[in-house]
């Protein structure tokens, strides 16, 4: 049986991800309280096991934080029941939560009349941290988007062996942040940069002539190689600690050449060893 925890801040893409589930059969059930998930366990998925085969529950801050507080013990009950049982912790960055409840007007599950939305975010990710400090997959969706978010779930989630590790590689600008979901992040602002180039600039890196630009370099061939060789050393370390996903981060200035033609290098290469890879790009529309 296959159980999917979805939690994290309000706002950041949890309904979404519980859309997402049910259109790929899952059973889904937003909002449980903590205090209810062993039994829901026991007198529910456990005794109709066909029903229930897939199943993704929604956990938020609205669950009293002793309560939450216990997540850790639950999590490990759940898991030796035999239940494959994977925590998807969903989180973006405050003034992009703050922006989105501004255009949506939508009211935070956490404010009062005492309390700015602010104060209720703050409250929010300490309520919420013994789910996060257990999540087996950390989304950040700052600057995903919908059909992006999608996308990332149904591959992240979808039916896999036992210990296939899969790896998500991640193009971003530095001019915009680092991707707070990232396991490993990798600095290629030093690299030759295709951007002054006239005729390269309002490319990208998936375009013949920047990667032929980039090519050509033996510093750019070698910081890739030692990317892929760093990878493939410790990948499999990752997997034989049962850890079945990986984020890796190539960034540059503004996320348009370098970090580009890197990712889609590492992934071309990657998906010729292993069945899971995923290749994003932050900073592309």
């Amino acid at each position: 049986m296959k159980l999917v925890i979805i939690s994290g801040l309000s706002g950041s893409g949890k309904s979404i991800a519980l859309d997402t589930l049910e259109d790929c059969g899952y059973y889904c059930i937003d909002n449980l309280p903590v205090v209810l998930l062993q039994d829901f366990i026991d007198h529910v998925m456990l005794e109709d096991r066909e029903t229930y085969q897939k199943t993704a529950i929604g956990i938020d801050a609205r669950n009293q934080t002793e309560k939450l507080a216990d997540f850790p013990d639950n999590l490990k009950i759940i898991r030796d029941k035999g239940i494959d049982c994977e925590v998807v912790y969903m989180q973006a960055e405050d003034k992009i939560i703050l922006k989105r409840y501004s255009e949506t007007r939508r009211r935070h599950p956490l404010t009062t009349a005492q309390r700015t939305l602010r104060e209720a975010l703050e409250i929010e990710q300490e309520v919420l941290r013994p789910v996060a400090t257990h999540a087996d997959i950390v989304i950040d969706t700052s600057y995903t988007l919908f059909h992006q978010l999608r996308d990332l779930l149904k591959n992240r989630l979808a039916e896999q062996g036992k210990n296939r590790l899969s790896i998500l590689f991640q193009s971003f600008g530095f001019k915009y942040g680092i991707p707070l979901d990232a396991d490993f992040v990798f600095d290629a602002r030093s690299l030759p940069n295709p951007y002054w180039v006239q005729e390269l600039r309002a490319l990208t890196g998936k375009d013949a002539e920047v990667i032929e630009f980039l090519n050509r370099d033996a510093i750019v061939n070698e910081f890739l190689q030692d990317i892929s060789r760093f990878i493939e050393r410790w990948a499999p370390r990752f997997e034989s600690d049962n850890r079945s996903y990986l984020t890796i981060a190539i960034g540059c200035t503004g996320g348009q050449h370098r970090s580009v033609f890197l990712v889609e290098a590492l992934g071309k290469h990657f998906r010729s060893l292993i069945s899971n890879v995923i290749v994003r790009h932050r900073e592309l529309r």
